[in-house]
C-alpha cells in the first residue's frame, strides 16, 4: 500500500511543481543566513551558501515617542520570560526596559561568534535572564524571538528549546523555531506529536508530511505529498527529498537528491533519514548539535563538541568525556588533541608532576591552535597551578590557572606580573609594559564612556552591554581605545568579574 501510493504521487508532471506558494520554502528561516555589510560579522557558514546583501535593513533607531501596547490583564509577555533570575545573571531587572526591541535585535544579530569567552558568557546570561520587557514595543514578542534566534545562531539549541517551552510554543512563529531545534537535537518525535495534536501550527506542508511519516501514517504522508504537488505547494527540490525519504528503495539506482542551499533543519533530517547526512562542519553552528547524537561517529561528535564549546553553547566536560572515551584511531587534527588531553588527564590523575610537565606542552600547543585554550584552562587550570612543576611547565600552568575560574586564588601565590595584578583587582601594582597592557590598565582604572553610561541610566543597560561586545569583537586585535572603553564600562556596570576575566583573556589567550 505504501509503495503504490508513493508511485502514484511520483506520477504527477514536474510542471505542476513550479511556482511554490509558501513564503518559507522549506521549514523555517530562523537560522538562515542574515544580511550584513560588515565583514567582521560573517559567521561559520560556507561561502557557497549565498548571502542576500541587496536588502540590508537600515539601522534601527530609538523611538522618540512612547508606543502604547495592550494585552489581557494577567498575561505574561514572552519578552519577560527567562531561565534565570536577573540577579543571578548579574543584571538589573530593568536592563532593557527603555530600549527599542528592534535596536536590541540588530545588536544581537551582530554579536560575533568568535568573541572572548567572558563576553560570550555575558551574552548567554543576557539571553536567558528574566528581564522586564521593553516599555516601547509595538510587538510584545520581538525581543523574545531575537533572543531565540541568537541562541540558535550560537548553537545553544537546548537553551533555546527550554526558553520556548517555558514561554509556550503554541503559535507558528514559536513552534517553527522549537520544531527546528527538535529536529537537530533528536526530539523530532515529540515535535511531531505536538504537530499531530494541533495541525494548524505546522510550519509548512513538508513539515506536516515528515510528521505523518514519523507517526507511522505512511499512506497519508504519500497522499499529502501528491496533493501538495498538484496544488503547487511543494517545490521540485522538496518533492525529491520527501519522495526519497518516504520510500528510498524506489531510488536505489539513482543519485541522492541535491542538498538545498541554504540547508534547513528539515532538509537535514530528510537527508539523514536516507543515509546522506550532510557534513555539519560546512553548516551553521546549530547543525553541529546533530553530530552529538550517539548515532554519529566518534570523530564527528568530538568536532561538533569543539565547535559548540568555543561559543559556550556546551559544557567543557562534555568535550572532555568525548576526548577520553576511547583510544584515538589515527593521528593528526582531532586525534592528536584527544591523545594529548588523554595523556595530560592520566598524568594528573596519577599525581605525577614529571608526567604532567611532559604532557602539558603538547596539550597547550594543540588546543591553542584549535582555539580551545580557554577550554583547557577551565578543565585543568586550577589543578595545574597548584602542582609543583619544573621550569617552563610551571609558567604554562600559571597561564592556564589565571585563565581558569579560580584566577584570584591562583594569583595570590603567583610571582608578580601584570596579569597577576589584574587577577587580584590591583592593576596599579605592576606597571603596564605593552600597548595592550596600557589599554587594559586604562580601562580598569579610568572612567567609562559617557554615551554608554547614559544608556545604562535610561534603562538600556542591556543595549550598552551589547555595544560593549562589539567594541571587543576583534579580541586582542581590537583598537586599544575600544578595549579601554569596554573594560571601563564593564567595571562601571558592576560586572567587575567579567571585566577581569575579559582582561586576562585579552592578555593570555
Amino acid at each position: 500500500m505504501r509503495a503504490s501510493l508513493l508511485l502514484l504521487a511520483l506520477a504527477a508532471p514536474l510542471s505542476a511543481q513550479e511556482a511554490p506558494q509558501s513564503v518559507i520554502p522549506w521549514l523555517s528561516d530562523s537560522i538562515a543566513p542574515r544580511p550584513s555589510g560588515d565583514p567582521r560579522l560573517v559567521d561559520e557558514r560556507t561561502v557557497d551558501q549565498p548571502r542576500d546583501t541587496t536588502a540590508a535593513e537600515p539601522p534601527a533607531t530609538v523611538p522618540t515617542q512612547t508606543t502604547i501596547t495592550t494585552q489581557p490583564l494577567g498575561a505574561t509577555r514572552r519578552d519577560a520570560v527567562g531561565l534565570m533570575a536577573a540577579t543571578r545573571a548579574g543584571l538589573p531587572p530593568d536592563a532593557v526596559a527603555g530600549s527599542d526591541p528592534a535596536r536590541l535585535a540588530d545588536l544581537l544579530m551582530r554579536q560575533p561568534l568568535d568573541a572572548l569567552p567572558a563576553m560570550q558568557d555575558l551574552l548567554l546570561r543576557f539571553l536567558l535572564a528574566e528581564l522586564s520587557p521593553p516599555r516601547a514595543a509595538a510587538d510584545p514578542d520581538a525581543l523574545f524571538f531575537a533572543r531565540i534566534d541568537t541562541l540558535l545562531r550560537f548553537g545553544a539549541l537546548d537553551q533555546a528549546q527550554a526558553l520556548l517551552e517555558r514561554a509556550g510554543a503554541t503559535d507558528r512563529e514559536a513552534f517553527r523555531r522549537w520544531f527546528d531545534a527538535s529536529l537537530l537535537t533528536g526530539y523530532d518525535n515529540r515535535a511531531c506529536d505536538a504537530m499531530t495534536a494541533n495541525p494548524a501550527i505546522a510550519p509548512t506542508l513538508p513539515a506536516r508530511i515528515f510528521c505523518l511519516s514519523r507517526t507511522g501514517d505512511w499512506p497519508a504522508a504519500a497522499l499529502t505529498l501528491e496533493t501538495g504537488r498538484a496544488l503547487g505547494h511543494i517545490t521540485e527540490a522538496e518533492d525529491a527529498l520527501l519522495a526519497h525519504f518516504l520510500d528510498p528503495e524506489l531510488f536505489e539506482d539513482e543519485p541522492p537528491p541535491v542538498p538545498p542551499r541554504p540547508m534547513t533543519p528539515l532538509a537535514f533530517r530528510l537527508l539523514d533519514g536516507i543515509g546522506e547526512t550532510p557534513d555539519t562542519r560546512a553548516l551553521p553552528l546549530a547543525f553541529a548539535a546533530a553530530d552529538l547524537r550517539p548515532t554519529a561517529g566518534w570523530k564527528a561528535q568530538i568536532e561538533a563538541a569543539e565547535r559548540l564549546v568555543r561559543v559556550q553553547a556546551l559544557d567543557p566536560n562534555r568535550l572532555l568525556s568525548l576526548y577520553t572515551e576511547r583510544r584515538p584511531a589515527a593521528s593528526g587534527g582531532v586525534w592528536d588533541r584527544a591523545a594529548a588531553v588523554q595523556a595530560l588527564d592520566a598524568a594528573l590523575m596519577a599525581r605525577q608532576p614529571d608526567a604532567v610537565a611532559a604532557a602539558l606542552p603538547d596539550a597547550v600547543d594543540l588546543m591553542e591552535q584549535a582555539g580551545l585554550l580557554q577550554v583547557l584552562a577551565e578543565l585543568y587550570g586550577a589543578r595545574l597551578a597548584r602542582l609543583p612543576l619544573p621550569g617552563d611547565a610551571a609558567e604554562v600552568a600559571l597561564r592556564l590557572g589565571l585563565l581558569s575560574d579560580d584566577y584570584h586564588s591562583v594569583a595570590e601565590t603567583a610571582p608578580d606580573s601584570f596579569a597577576a595584578s589584574i587577577a587580584l583587582g590591583a592593576p596599579d601594582r605592576t606597571p603596564p609594559a605593552t600597548a595592550l597592557e596600557r589599554a587594559i590598565h586604562d580601562g580598569l582604572t579610568g572612567a567609562a564612556p559617557e554615551h554608554l553610561l547614559r544608556l545604562a541610566g535610561e534603562g538600556r543597560l542591556g543595549e550598552a552591554l551589547l555595544e560593549t561586545g562589539l567594541l571587543l569583537a576583534d579580541g586582542a586585535r581590537s583598537d586599544p581605545q575600544d578595549i579601554a572603553e569596554a573594560l571601563a564600562f564593564l567595571q562601571a556596570a558592576g560586572l567587575r568579574e567579567i571585566a577581569r576575566r575579559t582582561a586576562l583573556q585579552l592578555l593570555l589567550a
